[in-house]
């Protein structure tokens, strides 16, 4: 078991336009944690917080500036989740922000540039970049990719609407079994052998979330999306299955609705969006609360599906992501806030391991066999039921390993069913028989090609004998 808080890191933002200089700085205390602080100008701080308060400070396991690239971000964020994911932990990443603060850019990546991709394709070629070195285990892999849009489930990899709107996509719903364990009904999970099978579901998955125009983003993604890999590990020969899970997950803009400047569907949404943040705050702030006895994990869609992840079996990371530029200075803050909330809570992660139930029912059947044999022997009435096709090849099998066998202690194992015993015996005796009349052909075939040799010899003896007397009679005559 590895008991951990969960681990918090900010990114913050390249500006688009030219840098205000002295609105953050980033300093380590003696410890070696690094510190965020945010100043918050003269002109601004009338307005929105704390009594005129102009410096905020927060402490964070991480703090990447503006000119961290995406493999910075891999190396040091996800490749330890990643690594606890192989080793059979759950794990859980995810980014949480005001829009266009750059989440989606940080855990799916950018499409112009192959340096730009985010956590999940580097992730997904870590993860079976390690499968492919590692032959001690054999690993199945599956993907599952599920979008929350106005607290509503839909699968974004149904395999029947590959290219259709989202109201058509099956809708997936919650089940709780009596352990409290959730259940997402119509989530298909599909498996993936290779890097590539894994990324083309990503793209898959990517091209049918909402994405609309937003004051503040000209792509901003309208609904919470978690990405899941599904990976089972097994030794060859052990009964012993290890399971885990690991959730990326890429969250809607937290801005307050009032600074969309959004109405319509798009208020709809933004309604949508910070009610389910607002839940996974409840939850989080009760997960801090060291006496509080419910956690409102049914609240929302998002915090039932992320309930291991939050106070749970998982070890999991948050990524703050920050735009920390005068106009988003309030919404950097309550970023920054909640982060610090985060990382109060408590996870336990634990090995997920099981028994392969076929190889328990395989081992459970073989005792029982025995056990049945053992009680036909003390009782002494035998089984009267036929042996099955199977069990005499079986059988005969043993028998043929034990006769080629070269060591002279190997034994015949075959139980103590007396039918198997006398099936053994009967098969020796017929490989026995076989083997007599084999050796009596043999051995009469040998006599009869001595037979057939002996008038041949005595014939060329003749035919010698005629000649010699010819050549004596021509001697003869030549005398004369």
């Amino acid at each position: 078991m590895v008991k951990q808080t969960i681990q918090i890191f900010a990114r913050v933002k390249p500006p688009v336009r030219k840098h205000q200089q002295g609105i953050y700085s980033i300093d380590e205390d003696e410890k070696l944690i690094p510190s965020l602080e945010i100043i918050v100008p003269r002109d601004l701080a009338d307005g929105f917080v704390n009594n005129k308060r102009e410096s905020y400070k927060f402490k964070f396991q991480g703090i990447f500036d503006q000119d961290a690239n995406q493999e910075i971000i891999f190396e040091n964020i996800a490749k330890p989740v990643a690594e606890s994911f192989l080793a059979g932990y759950n794990g859980t990443i995810f980014a949480y922000g005001q829009t266009g603060s750059g989440k989606t850019f940080t855990i799916t990546g950018g499409a112009e540039r192959y340096s730009d991709r985010g956590i999940i394709p580097r992730t997904l070629s870590y993860i079976f970049e390690q499968l492919r070195k590692d032959s001690s285990k054999i690993y199945t892999t599956h993907i599952s990719y599920l979008e929350i849009y106005n607290e509503c489930g839909h699968d974004l990899l149904d395999p029947r609407h590959e290219a259709s709107s989202l109201e058509d996509l099956p809708k997936v719903t919650i089940l709780e079994d009596p352990d409290q364990n959730i259940h997402l009904k119509n989530l298909s999970l599909h498996q993936a052998t290779t890097e590539e099978e894994a990324l083309n579901l990503l793209f898959l998955g990517d091209t049918n979330r909402m994405i609309a125009e937003t004051p503040m983003n000209q792509a901003s993604t309208r609904s919470h999306c978690i990405f899941t890999v599904h990976l089972s590990s097994k030794e060859p020969g052990s009964a012993t299955v290890r399971h885990a899970k690991l959730h990326l997950v890429d969250l809607a803009g937290s801005e307050r609705v009032a600074k969309t400047g959004v109405g319509g569907l798009l208020l709809t949404e933004a309604k949508y969006i910070n009610l389910s943040l607002h839940y996974l705050e409840q939850v989080i702030i009760a997960l801090s609360e060291k006496h509080r006895s419910h956690i409102p994990y049914r609240n929302s869609m998002m915090t039932s599906v992320l309930r291991d992840s939050l106070g749970g079996n998982c070890m999991t990371t948050m990524i703050a992501t920050l735009s920390l530029e005068k106009r988003n200075l309030d919404e950097s803050i309550s970023t920054c806030r909640f982060a610090q909330r985060v990382a109060l809570i408590k996870n336990e992660a634990v090995l997920n391991e099981e028994i392969d139930p076929r190889l328990v029912i395989k081992h459970l059947q073989k005792e029982i066999q025995e056990l049945k044999d053992e009680l036909a022997m003390v009782t002494g009435e035998p089984r009267t039921e036929a042996l099955t096709e199977a069990e005499l090849l079986q059988l005969e099998k043993l028998i043929t390993s034990f006769l080629e066998d070269q060591d002279p202690e190997s034994r015949l194992e075959v139980g103590a069913d007396m039918r198997k015993i006398h099936h053994c015996f009967h098969h020796l005796k017929k490989l026995l028989n076989d083997k007599k009349i084999l050796g009596n052909n043999t051995v009469s075939s040998e006599g009869k090609d001595q037979d057939c040799q002996e008038p041949l010899k005595e014939e060329e003896y003749r035919k010698l004998q005629d000649i010699l007397k010819q050549r004596d009679n021509e001697i003869s005559r030549h005398a004369a």
